[in-house]
């Protein structure tokens, strides 16, 4: 069974929340003076402190309860395994597979994908090396200084996240920039920057058939032909995709054609070769670094108790608001301007992963599933829609992320930076209750706050696989399937039926 309300636990957590509501979190803290101890989890440089929450000892117990009801456990298992979990496409769910730190086979339709992998990871090692080191040249000699990596969606969000999170970790390589929107101005304002002899292009299409990023594709293309001519393009260009046939029409050398699988879906595809554009940025030490941290948490999430296991909490405390506290929002506020993009990235991650309606057997639902994800970073946020998050008239969950380490080495600019963090944390929690009615600061207002150790390659690839599988056991505790996107295929329809008409 899916519909998570036909449990009689679901309509206790109900009457629990309704019983709980005027509850304060400083009240909490009053009566357990270990709460912050019993609920932050630490791992390997990874800290999340769940303690500003209204989670109770029995509102936990009502929402484990729940979760093992939904076989949290099991599903969880058959992913990692590569049972066919995305039930409406009957594809496996795999992404873990691809920064698995060991050869143990994992099957899909009995045959073994791990030797895939590995190939396919040999291959992007030896070209990031190639074109780092020089040995790689475009066709009129020169090095290689820039990468243009075209794509939309899960073939941007991911890889632009990444490496400009990281890029001042980037110590030699090519400077990488990202094309996704269609309107010209992207494409013509990046390309007016760079030289054609030094520019490699990565299209990142898995069907090679995305309208935006061919157009895009096609515009660099005449960009670069009209300086270099058409034998250029096997110098200039590679494609990672699954229509080879579209690739070599193109232009592109089939043997710089990079292959995706259809286990991996768009959203969970930086691990894959669509993180070739992270390797060529950050070396191949840096995307396994990445993979290495991923793998970490996929570990954790993996093995430990459900208790005491952090992306389970994280999607526990997610359910209570969004189900049982009316919270129709998360805010993700990362207090640091490297992860500008993790908002947008994770808007993707959450929305359109359960941004959905009906179970995995079909039936509708009759209680609120993905809920609407924001963000800034720290501290322009708080000159904008923070004051809507203090004094407002919706109680809006927030994730405060930080980085402990100051590795700009400006130490005064990281103190003001985590002063203002832990304080707008303080300020939702206590609130301010002076006589003038209009500087009233209700407080009461939960947050979640992430620690890492340092804004590393490691460190972040915990951070994001971190949250996809705070998503993947959202979806399982709400009985949807988290890993299709049929919503979005009637606009792409009419798009190009308006095209046509207007022809």
């Amino acid at each position: 069974m899916c519909k998570a309300s036909s449990y009689p636990v679901w309509q206790a957590l109900r009457a629990h929340a309704q019983e709980t509501a005027s509850l304060q979190i400083n009240a909490l803290f009053a009566f357990d003076a270990g709460r912050k101890e019993k609920l932050t989890i630490k791992l390997d440089g990874l800290e999340a402190d769940f303690s500003r929450t209204h989670l109770t000892d029995e509102s936990l117990e009502l929402l484990l309860a729940l979760a093992n009801l939904q076989d949290i456990e099991g599903r969880r298992e058959a992913m990692f395994k590569g049972e066919k979990i995305n039930v409406t496409e009957k594809r496996a769910v795999l992404h873990t597979a691809l920064r698995a730190q060991t050869d143990e086979p994992i099957l899909v339709d009995g045959k073994n994908v791990i030797p895939e992998i590995r190939a396919l990871q040999a291959k992007m090692q030896a070209f990031a090396t190639d074109v780092r080191t020089g040995h790689w040249r475009g066709a009129t000699g020169e090095k290689i200084t820039d990468v243009v990596n075209i794509g939309i969606g899960g073939s941007d969000l991911g890889p632009r996240l990444v490496t400009e999170a990281l890029a001042s970790t980037q110590t030699e390589g090519p400077h990488v920039h990202f094309i996704a929107n269609v309107d010209a101005f992207d494409s013509r304002s990046k390309l007016a920057q760079l030289n054609p002899e030094t520019t490699l292009f990565v299209i990142v299409s898995k069907t090679f058939t995305t309208q935006e990023t061919l157009l895009n594709a096609r515009t660099a293309r005449a960009w670069l032909v009209a300086t270099l001519g058409e034998k250029a393009i096997a110098k200039h260009f590679v494609a990672v995709s699954t229509n080879l046939e579209a690739v070599e029409a193109f232009g592109i050398d089939l043997s710089n054609a990079f292959p995706l699988w259809d286990w991996v879906g768009g959203r969970y595809s930086l691990w894959s070769s669509v993180g070739l554009s992270i390797a060529l940025a950050l070396g191949w030490d840096g995307f396994t670094a990445l993979l290495k941290g991923a793998a970490a948490m996929d570990a954790h999430f993996r093995t430990a108790p459900l208790a005491r296991n952090m992306p389970v909490l994280a999607a526990l405390n997610g359910i209570w608001y969004r189900n049982f506290r009316g919270a129709a929002a998360l805010a993700v506020l990362p207090y640091s301007e490297r992860l500008r993009n993790l908002p947008r990235f994770l808007q993707q991650l959450d929305m359109e992963s359960n941004g959905k309606s009906v179970t995995r057997e079909g039936e509708g639902v009759d209680y609120e599933t993905g809920p609407i994800v924001f963000g800034e970073c720290g501290s322009v946020g708080q000159h904008s829609f923070h004051q809507w998050l203090h004094q407002g008239t919706s109680v809006i969950p927030v994730d405060f992320i930080g980085i402990r380490t100051d590795d700009m080495n400006a130490p005064e600019n990281h103190a003001v930076l985590l002063a203002h963090m832990q304080a707008q944390a303080e300020a939702l929690q206590a609130g301010r209750h002076p006589d003038d009615p209009a500087r009233v600061n209700p407080g009461n207002k939960p947050s979640t706050t992430l620690w890492l150790d340092a804004l590393d390659p490691y460190h972040l690839g915990m951070l994001l696989a971190f949250y996809e599988h705070k998503v993947f056991c959202q979806g399982i505790l709400w009985g949807i399937n988290s890993f299709d996107q049929f919503g979005v295929e009637l606009g792409k329809k009419l798009a190009n039926e308006i095209l046509e008409k207007n022809r």
